[in-house]
């Protein structure tokens, strides 16, 4: 199987309302390392995976509506815990319908919450 791997990165904050999330139940920040992984077993005409010079476009115009967002005040993300697991699908399902035409295979968003604690989603395109 073939891999591309593009990264990207987003500042947000926001506040987890559920008992079991301790003082992450407060607003705070997050710095999140955003990985995008396109694997697939064949590559296409031009002989690549995806195109990376796309591939980093439509990340950067996924995350930038999120960059630098206070996410408990986006009515998209009213009333609900915006988790790490939680946003990695989200960037997952803005992704794949920009890419539907272009890639075949599987999309795989790794967010990295710190340097010890990392959360993702995966499913085909």
């Amino acid at each position: 199987m073939y891999s591309v791997i593009i990264r990207d990165s987003i500042m947000i904050a926001h506040s987890l309302d559920h008992p079991g999330f301790g003082p992450a139940q407060n607003m705070h920040g997050a710095t999140y390392v955003v990985d995008a992984e396109f694997r697939t077993n064949e590559l296409n005409e031009m002989n690549v995976a995806i195109d990376i010079g796309e591939a980093h476009k439509i990340l950067k115009e996924v995350l930038a509506p999120l960059a630098y967002q206070n996410l408990d005040e986006l009515p998209k993300f009213k009333g609900i815990l915006t988790t790490t697991e939680y946003i990695a699908k989200y960037i997952f399902d803005q992704i794949k319908p920009k890419i539907q035409f272009s890639f075949s295979g599987q999309l795989k968003i790794t967010l990295g919450e710190s340097h010890v604690a990392w959360a993702g989603y995966e499913g085909p395109v």
